[in-house]
């Protein structure tokens, strides 16, 4: 496939689309959702050496919670598409701007195209945001945990959290093979605990116990986020079923 093309003060008082949380999902309005848009790229960042961020210009993006996906559309001189979901990264601000990250995927052919051909000025589709059963709008204490590319969703609540100025406590465990591995990580503040495989081996129950004791959690409990490969996704879930958390407080998002 060739040829495919600080927060201002307006931005801290914007509101994400209406919600409202019910046991295992959010309720969201799919108007938009069935309606391609064109997007421009305006901004390429490398955030590791295999994960790139894709800053896009949506005129007509209706707004986003925290969690949702989208869907990405490349269309080549010859007709054929291809399509790919990817979360979004950046937080509801309503500038009409988005942002996604995405791995450079061996044979992927829009990670691949996005990667390597793409540049400032092209223009995309995406028909979005999706699902609401991975969204996080703010109202409850949310623990996050990503592992890789994982991460992304989880950062879009990270920086919604720290943007609206939210009290509601938020924390953050994101797991990396190295340093050099781990997306996003100038952003990662007092909320982030990190975890390096290749020196400390998987995500394990030591990483969770803070948070799941009686001391660390807090009133009302967490809802907790899972975001990775699907062995990750299961390993994390169960450690944190065997932590005490309630089953039907584990949302999962999950790849490969």
């Amino acid at each position: 496939m060739t040829d495919l093309p600080n927060p201002s003060s307006a931005e801290q008082r914007f509101v994400p689309p209406t919600a409202f949380a019910v046991p295992g999902r959010i309720a969201v309005s799919n108007r938009s959702a069935a309606v391609w848009q064109h997007a421009t790229v305006v901004e390429i960042r490398r955030e590791t050496p295999s994960a790139s961020t894709f800053r896009l210009k949506v005129p007509d993006w209706q707004g986003h919670l925290p969690g949702q996906h989208l869907m990405l559309r490349l269309t080549a001189e010859d007709g054929y598409m291809a399509q790919r979901h990817y979360s979004i990264a950046s937080a509801p601000d309503g500038g009409g701007e988005i942002e996604l990250t995405l791995d450079h995927v061996l044979d992927g052919e829009v990670s691949g195209h996005l990667h390597t051909v793409a540049a400032v000025g092209d223009t995309v589709e995406v028909r979005g945001p999706l699902s609401g059963f991975f969204a996080w709008p703010g109202d409850r204490p949310a623990l996050l945990l990503g592992a890789g590319s994982g991460v992304v969703p989880l950062m879009s609540m990270v920086r919604h959290h720290r943007l609206a100025g939210l009290d509601v406590p938020l924390r953050l465990i994101v797991s990396a093979r190295t340093p050099e591995d781990l997306i996003y990580a100038d952003e990662y503040a007092e909320e982030t605990t990190v975890v390096l495989t290749r020196s400390e081996g998987r995500l394990h129950s030591g990483h969770l116990a803070p948070f799941l004791s009686e001391e660390g959690r807090p009133e009302g409990g967490w809802e907790a986020y899972i975001c990775g490969s699907n062995g990750f996704a299961e390993h994390a879930s169960r450690l944190l079923v065997e932590g005490g958390q309630p089953v039907d407080r584990i949302r999962i998002e999950r790849f490969g």
